[in-house]
């Protein structure tokens, strides 16, 4: 598998990055993790506009799932070839409803359904083009999930946006990369079941057999080199910190 790293801002864009988002390709599919704010420019990057196979959105919050609705403007009113056929979007219950009032006015109630195929996510495993998929809810003000994504006897994990959530562990058992929010800085915020600090991100990696760990979803206001230093000190694997553009080989 091929990881690269589309967005990693925590609730709103910094000055160089856009908000979560990650893309994941194995066997020429591309599955991507989130549409936070601003991904949809970055990720023409590394992709073309309709070359992606399948979306998992983590949960609806807005620096997470907002570009959708740019993504259903250049879906629907796609000029050359007609619309687009409609693409396969796993997400919390209601997500369509939720797209559909964030983009406020749609041709119809059904439009989002016209370019994409909505997917009840719950916790489940199930396959997703080449990729064994697992899912499980983790703990967030809203409905959340992070899921593992397997292939040929890889894994990645993705957090989405938690606090500490003993399925979050699980999932992570053993995970070759281990993509994991790291919101608050230690000692300065403690607020139960929204964010993950470095040392519990760092924690929650040793307790899984995690091989590495990725740290992402810092805000603009919180310091990356605190979470860096206190996520290492808490995981004797190699840690290091989500930057745009970057890519993992898995």
């Amino acid at each position: 598998m091929k990881l690269t790293v589309v967005g990693c801002s925590g609730s709103f864009p910094s000055a160089d990055s856009a908000c979560s988002s990650y893309l994941v390709e194995a066997d020429g599919f591309r599955l991507l993790l989130d549409m936070g704010n601003g991904a949809l420019g970055e990720l023409q990057r590394h992709c073309g506009l309709y070359d992606l196979d399948a979306i998992f959105l983590s949960h609806l919050h807005a620096d997470h799932c907002i570009d959708m609705c740019a993504y259903f403007v250049a879906r629907y009113y796609r000029h050359e070839g007609g619309r687009c056929e409609p693409l396969p979007v796993y997400g919390p219950e209601g997500t369509e409803h939720r797209l559909t009032t964030a983009y406020a006015d749609t041709p119809s109630a059904s439009a989002m359904s016209e370019v994409f195929d909505f997917r009840t996510v719950k916790p489940s495993s199930f396959e997703v083009g080449p990729f064994t998929v697992h899912t499980e809810r983790v703990r967030h003000p809203v409905e959340a999930y992070a899921i593992r994504v397997e292939h040929a006897g890889r894994s990645l994990v993705y957090s989405g946006d938690t606090g500490i959530s003993p399925a979050l562990e699980r999932l992570a058992r053993g995970a070759d990369l281990f993509l994991c929010e790291a919101a608050f800085t230690d000692g300065k915020e403690d607020i139960p079941d929204l964010h993950l600090n470095g040392r519990e991100a760092g924690e929650t990696a040793s307790r899984a057999g995690a091989r590495r760990l990725v740290l992402t979803h810092i805000p603009p206001w919180t310091d990356p080199g605190i979470n860096l230093a206190d996520a290492r000190a808490a995981f004797a694997g190699p840690v290091e910190l989500a930057v745009p553009r970057r890519t993992y080989e898995i």
